[in-house]
């Protein structure tokens, strides 16, 4: 098994915005990360000690940016910002993820084109699926995200 960078080191967030805790296996064309759930994750409300499930589709978007990333530092670059397009069909089986869980998840691409991707995911505790969906990405090209920065400023 591959020792894998931080999170931070290949999701380009800061924190308190970085959800996802560690990668655990990443390959040309799929991904499994972890995400622990407690105190530090932005959304967990100290009352229910509780995530709302719907958190999950950030989940999955994370583990994507951790793949994209790896990726990235392969080719001796530096993780791009991507963007999250859409979701397909997000089905979560649970309300909320609990305190104390440790939850996988696994992404697998289905097609890549010109920066735009489409993976499934899912997010697993002990082995039963609690969410899936199908998720659309955009990394834009440098010279690109230039452009869409220079135009958002105009």
């Amino acid at each position: 098994m591959t020792d894998y960078p931080p999170i931070a080191q290949l999701v380009p967030h800061d924190e308190p915005m970085i959800f996802v805790d560690r990668a655990l296996d990443i390959q040309q064309d799929t991904v499994h990360c972890q995400v622990d759930i407690g105190e530090h994750n932005l959304f967990f409300d100290l009352e229910t000690k509780q995530i709302p499930a719907y958190v999950g589709i950030e989940f999955m978007a994370q583990s994507l940016a951790a793949w994209s990333g790896y990726h990235s530092l392969q080719k001796g670059e530096q993780p791009a910002i991507g963007f999250l397009l859409g979701s397909r069909r997000y089905t979560a089986h649970c309300d909320a993820f609990e305190k104390g869980q440790t939850l996988d998840v696994y992404a697998e691409k289905l097609m890549e084109d010109n920066g735009m991707a489409v993976f499934t995911a899912r997010i697993e505790f002990e082995k039963t699926v609690l969410a899936s969906c199908q998720l659309n990405v955009y990394v834009p090209s440098k010279n690109k995200l230039q452009e869409m920065k220079t135009r958002s400023q105009q």
